[in-house]
C-alpha cells in the first residue's frame, strides 16, 4: 500500500477528536461535511499522498496518491471541488466495505423440493468471544420452516441445504 505505515498518515486524536460545527480549509489540511482529508508525504518515493478519515474514526477510509504542485517538489493545495470528490469516493470505499461484509455474514439459497421452493438462509454473528450462526429455512410465503444454531464455518451449499431439508430440518454436523 502506498503509506499505510507512515506515521504522518495517522491523525493525531485532537485531529480526530474536532466539534462538529468546525471547520477547516487549508492547504493540506480540510475538514467538513464528517470529513479529513490529510496531504502526507509519502516516504517511500519524492510524492505526496491524501488520507481520507471519517469523523470519529483513528485509521484512514482511504490513502490514495496526491498531485504534485506546479514547482513539483509540494503538493497541490485541497480545494472544496477536490475535497467533494475525495468524500465521494471514501464514501464508496466505506459502502462497499459494508456491502462485502453483509454477504460473507448474511448468505442465502433457494431449494426446489416436493412441497415447492425453500429459501435456506445462513446468518452469521461474528462476535469476538461466541461466534455463530443460524441457519433457517422459509417456504415461498416467507413462513419460517425451521431455525437452528450451527457453527460459524458451516458451508451453505445447494447440497448442504437439500441434505438439511431431506433430514427433516435437523441439526447439522
Amino acid at each position: 500500500m502506498l503509506i499505510e505505515d507512515n506515521i504522518d498518515a495517522k491523525l493525531s486524536s485532537q485531529d480526530v477528536e474536532e466539534k462538529d460545527d468546525e471547520f477547516t480549509h487549508e492547504d493540506r489540511l480540510w475538514r467538513d461535511d464528517g470529513w479529513t482529508a490529510k496531504v502526507i508525504k509519502n516516504e517511500d518515493d519524492d510524492g505526496w499522498a491524501v488520507a481520507m478519515y471519517q469523523d470519529g474514526q483513528s485509521e484512514p477510509a482511504l490513502v490514495g496518491p496526491w498531485t504534485m504542485g506546479r514547482d513539483k517538489k509540494n503538493p497541490k493545495p485541497l480545494d472544496a471541488a477536490a475535497f467533494s470528490t475525495l468524500v465521494k469516493t471514501a464514501s464508496e470505499v466505506l459502502r462497499r466495505h459494508e456491502q462485502h461484509m453483509h454477504a460473507m455474514l448474511h448468505k442465502s439459497i433457494d431449494v426446489m423440493t416436493d412441497d415447492g421452493l425453500v429459501k435456506v438462509k445462513l446468518d452469521i454473528v461474528a462476535d469476538e468471544d461466541e461466534p455463530y450462526a443460524t441457519l433457517s429455512a422459509q417456504d415461498r410465503y416467507g413462513d419460517e420452516l425451521a431455525s437452528v444454531r450451527v457453527q460459524p464455518n458451516f458451508k451453505l451449499t445447494a447440497t448442504s441445504a437439500g441434505n438439511w431439508i431431506d433430514s427433516g430440518f435437523k441439526s447439522p454436523r
